[in-house]
Parts: C-alpha cells; sequence; structure tokens
C-alpha cells in the first residue's frame, strides 16, 4: 500500500491485495481528509490522522482481511494467537487425534470441523446434560465422535451423511473409543432423515443440532431442526462467517449470499435466544425459547 497526500485535500491510497489468481487486484482510493486542516502535512496528529484514516481505507475497500478467520488445522495454523489458544486449551481425547490425523489425509480435509470448536460444543453437551444429538452433515465424524464421548453412556447421537467413504473411515474410530453405539449414522440425504425423525415422533425430543451440510439447505435444515429440538436445546450452525465473504457478498457469490441471508433471518427470528462465535469459519448458537 501506498499513501500520498496532497494540497487538494484528498489523501490518495494505492492497494495491492495478494489473491488465489495469477494476478494481483490492484484498487486506488481517494478520500477527502479536509478534517487535518492547513497543517496536514506537518506534526504528529497530522501523522496520526493520516495513519487511521488509511486503516479505514484498509478495512472498507477489502484488503486487510479479518486475522480471526480460520480453523487451527488449516486456514489459522500460522496464527500465534489461535496457536495458543489451542496449545492451552485443547484437551483432546487420543481416538479423536487419530481420527482427526487420518481425516487430514483426505483432499476435502478442510471440511474437517474445527478442533477448537468442538470441544467448545461438547462443553455445551455436558453443560446442558444433553443426551441426545442430531448431525446434519458428519463427514468422517470428528464432531460426532466428540459429542459421543460428552454425552452419558445412554446418549445418542443421530448422524447424517451421504458419502459412504466418509462413513467407512469414521465408524473404526467410534468402536475404537467405545461410542459405537452411541452413533446412529444415517446413510442418506439428510432432509430425508429430518422428515423420518419428524414423522416418528421424535419432535422437541432433541437437546443439541450441529449443522454443517450443504449451504444452499441451511434454512431447511434450520427449519426443520426447530422442530426437532426441545425449549432450551441448541441449535449450532457452522461456517456461518465464510471467511468474512458474507460481508456485502459478491452478487455472483449464491453461497455467500445464502448464508448472509439465513443470518439476518436467524437476527430477527424471535423463537430463538442467539450469538454469532467468532471461531473457525463462524458458529451461531441459537437456543430454541
Amino acid at each position: 500500500m501506498a499513501v500520498s497526500c496532497d494540497n487538494s485535500g484528498y489523501i490518495t491510497l494505492s492497494l495491492v491485495k495478494q489473491t488465489r489468481e495469477p494476478l494481483k487486484r490492484r484498487r486506488q482510493i481517494r478520500i477527502r481528509h479536509s478534517f487535518l486542516g492547513p497543517d496536514h502535512q506537518d506534526g504528529k496528529m497530522a501523522d496520526i490522522k493520516m495513519i487511521f484514516i488509511a486503516g479505514l481505507a484498509l478495512v472498507l475497500s477489502g484488503v486487510a482481511e479479518s486475522a480471526f478467520m480460520g480453523k487451527s488445522h488449516s486456514g489459522g495454523k500460522d496464527d500465534p494467537v489461535l496457536q495458543y489458544v489451542v496449545n492451552n486449551s485443547l484437551r483432546e481425547h487420543p481416538v479423536l487425534t487419530k481420527l482427526k490425523l487420518r481425516t487430514l489425509e483426505d483432499p476435502w480435509s478442510i471440511m474437517l470441523v474445527a478442533v477448537e470448536q468442538a470441544q467448545f460444543m461438547a462443553n455445551l453437551i455436558k453443560l446442558i446434560n444433553a443426551t441426545k444429538a442430531l448431525e446434519i452433515g458428519m463427514y468422517t465424524g470428528y464432531n460426532a465422535l466428540s459429542m459421543a464421548l460428552a454425552m452419558p453412556e445412554d446418549g445418542r447421537v443421530v448422524a447424517c451423511e451421504i458419502q459412504e467413504t466418509y462413513i467407512n473411515i469414521g465408524k473404526p474410530f467410534f468402536k475404537e473409543a467405545g461410542v459405537e453405539h452411541k452413533i446412529d449414522v444415517r446413510y442418506e440425504i439428510a432432509l430425508k432423515t429430518l422428515d423420518e425423525l419428524i414423522t416418528n415422533g421424535e419432535a422437541g425430543t432433541f437437546d443439541f443440532v450441529f449443522i454443517d451440510a450443504d449451504k444452499f439447505n441451511y434454512d431447511n435444515y434450520y427449519e426443520k431442526s426447530l422442530q426437532l429440538i426441545r425449549r432450551g436445546g441448541i441449535i449450532a450452525i457452522d461456517n456461518v462467517l465464510w471467511s468474512g465473504k458474507v460481508v456485502n457478498p459478491a452478487p455472483d457469490d449464491i453461497t455467500s449470499q445464502t448464508l448472509d441471508a439465513l443470518n439476518k433471518k436467524l437476527h430477527k427470528d424471535e423463537r430463538i435466544d442467539l450469538s454469532m462465535i467468532i471461531i473457525g469459519d463462524g458458529l451461531t448458537i441459537a437456543i430454541k425459547r
């Protein structure tokens, strides 16, 4: 970034943002700085104001990425603060560690839930004394296993997954951890499973739901989860920040637009209490009233 100040009352910033594409994105912004006064080229106050306006321009332009984004095993693995959090708080069961390492061998391991987030949700399960949980989008089962380990012996986790390969990866670890009997894997489209649970009279019986499947159906998953969750139960929704792309989504970015619309809907939804948490790729905690 280059910053210059002229006598016409403008600060000009030439911005370059590194992208994944071969070419860099260049942008120039001119901001009126009339508040600087006639001494804008001299003195510490002018320097401070210059730095402030430059920082503001970085935020507004999108060149400055949010530092909190990422999971400790992927995008945030080089973030010293996030690694400090993990090194000083993560208490990972040995079988969870094994499953994590196996999952990281998969080409799509970016889908693995942040381990620090999984532990947070396991603590929520303990906090509300949950015995019945639902996971929409199991992947290799790290979080399903984490939830099962957090529950009492009679606990039950219904885990939805449509890729048999991922189910086969997770099952041996469920058995090794001694919780295979707690995890009910449903190998079919998640919406079908949810409808079956409602039809079978299980509405209002779940304590905890974790939504982490295809984003286009997030609203459908949320609405059906509201039927299945009990009053005071928790619905946790993953990827609600989507690497920050939900902030002013691009016109052609349907996924970000979908997540943004859901975030705004939940903000106004009087059926729940909620918090949006900066962890992993963003996590919404919705508590049914």
